[in-house]
């Protein structure tokens, strides 16, 4: 059922409300959700989706949530950082139950493949890579595409079993508050990045947290890519 609601000062936005079909953990802090698939939704692999509860007083708290589930799928596939210590939307949402709803909204984002590249994720970030990298595999086209995943501690990395049995030695983990084998130690640097650079060419995905974000960007700069060939969300 669709129902209009609004946002602060925006128009009247176009909710569907969608039964969760399952919820479990996917990490100490993050949960695998999916839920019923609206008949009219359409969207690309990488691209988020506004969401909101559905309950008295929060249908107009709207929060992006990458779906990471294939276009092809017959449901809408989420996973979600939950924030236990502020009392918001993804706290609500752990508390969650299978058949309890949620209102989908807009779909949105400028995160979406375009060629051979090097992705660049922090934490939560790794969402729309997920979706990009499962469209990939299903059409056997992962090819010489990279992976560097930032995390603090090895318990934070999202989906890391999946993304070694697709990307082997092209999955690089960083984590940096914990030394592990097998796991390089600090941040992205410059020269992580540089290493990486195996062809010319190549398209420079990055989704993270600002700061992170910001110096991997300057990374970039120094390194000498084209803005034409990085490839982040644009607000």
């Amino acid at each position: 059922m669709r129902q209009s609601y609004r946002a602060g000062n925006e128009k009247n936005l176009v909710m569907e409300t969608v039964k969760i079909l399952s919820i479990e953990n996917a990490t100490h802090d993050v949960v695998h959700l999916k839920t019923e698939k609206p008949a009219d939704i359409e969207y690309a692999p990488g691209q988020a989706v506004d969401v909101a509860l559905n309950s008295a007083g929060m249908e107009n708290e709207l929060r992006a949530f990458t779906i990471t589930s294939l276009p092809t799928e017959p449901f809408l596939e989420f996973y979600i950082k939950i924030y236990s210590e502020h009392d918001g939307v993804t706290k609500q949402i752990a508390k969650l139950k299978k058949n309890d709803t949620l209102l989908i909204g807009d779909v949105f984002g400028d995160i979406q493949y375009k060629g051979v590249g090097v992705f660049i994720a922090g934490g939560a970030g790794i969402t729309p890579f997920i979706a990009i990298f499962k469209d990939l595999v299903s059409q056997n086209k992962v090819g010489n595409n990279k992976l560097i995943f930032a995390n603090k501690t090895s318990q934070d990395i999202i989906e890391g079993d999946y993304f070694h049995q697709h990307l082997g030695k092209n999955f690089i983990n960083v984590l940096s508050m914990e030394r592990k084998d097998g796991f390089m130690n600090g941040h992205v640097s410059e020269s992580l990045i540089k290493s990486q650079m195996t062809s010319k060419g190549l398209y420079y995905y990055l989704c993270g947290p600002p700061p992170m974000m910001d110096e991997v960007l300057n990374h970039l700069e120094v390194l000498g890519i084209k803005k034409s060939k990085i490839i982040i969300e644009q607000f």
